[in-house]
């Protein structure tokens, strides 16, 4: 997905959360797309989303909090 560059500061903090997440779940990049059960979701796509590199949809963002086993909400808790 095409990111707006208007809106990058956002998709790094989001990327830091599921980053943060994923971690402390003690899980790979390749198990968290895993457990996404989402068509195309793959390893390198959670590596493009957690850096930042690349935006993805609504779905996607609540099937990784899903995955992560949090409320969405928490990809959206920025600590400034």
């Amino acid at each position: 997905m095409q990111m707006d560059i208007r809106h990058y500061d956002v998709w790094v903090k989001i990327g830091l959360n599921i980053l943060h997440y994923r971690k402390e779940q003690r899980l790979t990049q390749e198990q968290l797309a895993d457990l996404c059960g989402e068509d195309g979701m793959s390893r390198n796509h959670i590596q493009r989303i957690e850096t930042a590199a690349s935006s993805c949809s609504l779905d996607t963002l609540i099937n990784i909090a899903r995955a992560l086993g949090i409320p969405l909400y928490k990809l959206f808790e920025f600590k400034e």
